[in-house]
C-alpha cells in the first residue's frame, strides 16, 4: 500500500461510481533514490497502484488486475516540481462480479496517465 508513505489523499469526492481525489505525493520516499537520483519521477507502477487503491477505497473491497485494455504514460511526474495529483476515476459493476474502470491522473492540462481496463 502506498498511501499514507508514497502519497497522502488532500482531498477526495467519492460519488456513486466516480471518485475525484487529489494527492501529495512524498518527494522524499526512498523509491526516489532508485528512481532516479538526481532525477525523480514516479513509476508506471507506482501510478497503476495509485488506480488500484482509489478503486479499493471506493468499492470497500480488495482488488487485482484482470485486464489492460489501455494504460498509457503521458508524461512523466517529478514529485518536486509536481507534488499535486489529481486522480479522476470512474467505476461499474460487471455481472460476473468485476469492475469496469476508467483512469486518469492529471494536473491541471498536463495528463501523466490514462487507464482502461477491468478489475476483479
Amino acid at each position: 500500500m502506498l498511501k499514507g508513505n508514497f502519497y497522502n489523499i488532500r482531498t477526495v469526492v467519492n460519488e456513486d461510481g466516480q471518485v475525484t481525489l487529489t494527492l501529495e505525493l512524498n518527494a522524499a520516499h526512498p523509491i526516489f533514490g532508485g528512481h532516479f537520483p538526481e532525477q525523480p519521477v514516479v513509476p508506471g507502477v507506482c501510478m497503476m497502484q495509485i488506480v488500484t487503491e482509489t478503486l479499493e477505497d471506493a468499492v470497500q473491497q480488495k482488488v487485482r488486475l484482470q485486464k489492460a485494455g489501455l494504460m498509457k504514460f503521458l508524461n512523466m511526474i517529478d514529485p518536486v516540481q509536481q507534488p499535486l495529483v489529481d486522480v479522476n476515476l470512474t467505476y461499474k459493476a460487471e455481472e460476473n462480479g468485476g469492475w469496469k474502470v476508467n483512469a486518469t491522473l492529471k494536473r491541471e492540462a498536463t495528463t501523466f496517465m490514462k487507464f482502461q481496463g477491468v478489475f476483479k
